[in-house]
């Protein structure tokens, strides 16, 4: 007697502890979900997301301080147009300063192409531009005399050098995996929605509810 007495209290046990389960998932709030699900769709038809704007605003940095340290390199040699006609129209790889610009012109072109025009989801854009930047300026430094011209000799290569890679890791390691971890929270929370949609039915109508006709007393 005593046995089937605990074989029933552990099936009530069980069953208590399975009770918390169930109340979890009619405690999902589809309005919540909805809301979670509408902020996500408009953010996505608003535009990029935060982070890759932010990345895309890093690339245009990159190119405007590669702009504002060639023209001071201008000043310091003496004057602009004047070297200017120099390192354009008589460029010369081993003493001229354009080529870098060229190529922060090359980074910012297609790294906004890719990731704000074209929102790719992918590494390969940046792996491209970062090997060219880092190929061009290792040749460059190798070969060409920018050293013995002072200061902008080192500045200019090193400064191009590390704001490429300062873009790769960014992408790599903040744009990608956040926009992913939003993309499965959003397929989390539209299949909560689509559940609780099931276990919440709609609420019902008036018609649905109806009283019998009173019976005649004695009946």
């Amino acid at each position: 007697m005593n046995r089937v007495l605990g074989d029933a209290e552990n099936a009530h046990s069980s069953s208590v502890e399975s009770c918390p389960s169930l109340r979890d998932v009619h405690s999902i709030n589809p309005a919540q979900l909805m809301a979670r699900i509408e902020s996500y769709e408009g953010r996505e038809k608003k535009g990029i997301s935060d982070v890759r704007r932010t990345f895309c605003l890093f690339v245009t940095f990159d190119l405007l301080f590669i702009t504002l340290l060639w023209i001071i390199e201008l000043n310091v040699k003496g004057g602009i147009e004047t070297t200017l006609e120099k390192e354009v129209l008589h460029y010369d790889y081993s003493s001229s300063y354009f080529d870098i610009f060229l190529l922060a012109v090359f980074r910012f072109k297609v790294l906004i192409l890719a990731y704000a025009m074209c929102r790719l989801r992918h590494w390969w854009a940046i792996a491209f531009t970062t090997a060219v930047t880092s190929a061009f300026l290792l040749a460059k430094v190798i070969i060409s005399q920018l050293f013995s011209q002072g200061a902008f000799g080192y500045v200019l290569p090193i400064i191009s050098f590390i704001l490429a890679w300062i873009e790769t890791w960014f992408l790599d390691f903040k744009v990608l995996p956040q926009e992913a971890e939003e993309e499965n929270r959003f397929l989390i929370a539209q299949d909560a929605s689509e559940r609780a949609a099931l276990l919440h039915p709609g609420v019902l109508s008036d018609g649905q509810f109806y009283s019998p006709p009173e019976s005649v007393a004695g009946s």
